[in-house]
């Protein structure tokens, strides 16, 4: 548990800073990250791509799929607004 959590932050504040500053706070980043590494896991598999296990491919996968998630976030917030 206490290793998803440190995924989750990790991935979801370097996703903050990869989408400069369109993260939406602290918390909602680490849960961005969480969720994150479900959605780079399911895309990855989707599109055939393995990365190797480990800390580093976790957290790979976790951040590619924090940023997903933020630009869809974004692009609702946008549509919201």
């Amino acid at each position: 548990m206490v290793y998803i959590l440190v995924i989750g932050l990790v991935a979801g504040s370097i996703a903050g800073l990869i989408m400069r500053g369109k993260g939406f706070g602290f918390i909602i980043n680490v849960i961005d990250g969480i969720a994150g590494a479900f959605v780079g896991n399911w895309l990855f598999g989707e599109l055939g791509i393995h990365v190797s296990s480990g800390f580093l491919g976790t957290l790979f996968t976790a951040v590619i799929g924090a940023v997903v998630l933020l630009f869809v976030l974004n692009l609702f917030k946008k549509i919201m607004d």
